[in-house]
């Protein structure tokens, strides 16, 4: 089936959805004057949409530049052909009247009305307001919950039901950012833990943020919406082909607002509950690292990790930060501070705090709830150790447990 036929579908749980059986404009035009491979690579067009709702945006938007091209053809036809016809150089004299005086001028006022008022609100505005109800559709009954929670500059994704939590990240090396190496193939568009999403099921999304707005948009989806702070809004997809769908944050949001990607795995549902088990089983063995005692030089290398991924985009590779805004790690007299009271509890505004809690009114997020125990110890661990600050000291996943 292709996203330009026209006939009803039923998807799960009963909802409706129209489907385009005829060639919209834009594709019509595309078929008839570029290569077919192109125009079935959607090179000119949308990209190819995967769900009802991207499927019904397009049908859309293929049905309003057909209207829209008809409109300027007859239009421009008809005014052109009025100014050749009855141009003054072939002796035509100008009518004088001041407003419709008979039938027929009544009639060439008021048709061309009501012709725009039937395209305005049936052709145009019906289809308009039907796939609105179908994007807000919150009635039918979803098969599964997926949160979304948008932060400077990453995605939190989270499944409730599972108990599965992570953070995607930008995976694109930084010597690609920089110039130094060849670009890759998903510059920009490539994480180190993509979201996976069965296949044929309703999948309802949940966005917030815990800073800044931010937009989590999936072109092939046709879905885009903000992620507020202090809010929850609500979404929904529905993908019916596998397949690796890629996005971005679609709202300025700061700094690195552009290396914040979406990555989406759509996969078959037997593939996607065994993705959730391998993730339950990491998540377990991660909390398991809690309990056992750390080495410097485990805590160091596994926090140099973090580091890159969690601090580097505001206080930069080498600690080096950028000042006001993003403060220097090196030489900080916080990171070189005190870990912990004699009593084995945070100092307010020390280097476990500022880590662990954030800082209000700044760009300082908290991570207590987006870094394990195993991450959070390690990544001070390595700032207190690296870029020049040498304090020889660690602190162990065992003691930011405790402190949560």
């Amino acid at each position: 089936m292709t996203s330009n036929s026209l006939e009803s579908e039923v998807a799960p749980h009963g909802t409706v959805f129209s489907r385009a059986r005829r060639p919209g404009t834009f594709s019509l035009a595309a078929t008839l004057l570029l290569p077919a491979a192109a125009s079935a690579e959607y090179r000119f067009n949308f990209p190819e949409p995967v769900t009802p709702i991207a499927r019904e945006t397009l049908h859309i938007h293929n049905e309003f530049m057909l209207i829209i091209t008809l409109l300027f053809v007859v239009v421009f036809a008809i005014m052109i052909y009025s100014m050749i016809k009855h141009r003054k150089s072939v002796g035509h004299q100008p009518s004088k009247f001041s407003g419709p005086t008979g039938a027929m001028q009544w009639f060439w006022a008021l048709v061309p009305f009501a012709i725009l008022l039937f395209i305005d609100f049936v052709l145009m505005g019906i289809p308009a307001v039907q796939a609105i109800i179908n994007m807000e559709d919150t009635k039918t009954k979803a098969d599964m919950v997926l949160k979304v929670t948008g932060m400077q500059w990453k995605w939190q994704y989270e499944y409730p039901e599972a108990g599965v939590k992570f953070i995607s990240t930008l995976s694109t090396p930084r010597d690609q950012i920089s110039n130094a190496e060849a670009k890759g193939e998903n510059y920009l568009l490539e994480v180190d833990k993509p979201v996976v999403l069965p296949v044929g099921k309703k999948v309802r999304i949940l966005l917030t943020s815990t800073d800044v707005i931010h937009t989590w948009w999936v072109p092939q989806f046709g879905v885009k919406r903000d992620a507020v702070p202090g809010f929850l809004r609500e979404t929904w997809v529905l993908i019916e082909k596998p397949g690796i769908y890629r996005g971005q944050c679609a709202e300025l949001c700061g700094k690195d607002h552009g290396f914040m990607p979406v990555v989406v795995h759509a996969v078959p549902e037997p593939e996607y509950l065994a993705w959730l088990e391998t993730q339950k089983a990491e998540a377990k063995a991660a909390a398991g690292g809690s309990d056992r005692a750390w080495s410097k030089d485990e805590l160091l290398a596994e926090g140099k990790g973090v580091y890159e991924k969690q601090c580097a985009a505001c206080h930069q590779a080498e600690g080096q930060g950028l000042p006001p805004a993003f403060p220097a790690l090196a030489g900080s007299k916080i990171v070189k501070g005190g870990l912990l009271d004699m009593n084995g509890k945070i100092i307010k505004d020390s280097h476990v705090d500022r880590v662990m809690n954030g800082k209000a009114g700044t760009a300082m997020q908290a991570f207590r709830n987006t870094l394990s125990d195993v991450e959070l110890a390690a990544v001070i661990t390595y700032e207190r150790n690296s870029f020049g600050n040498q304090m020889g000291d660690m602190i162990q996943p065992a003691q930011i447990k405790a402190l949560r």
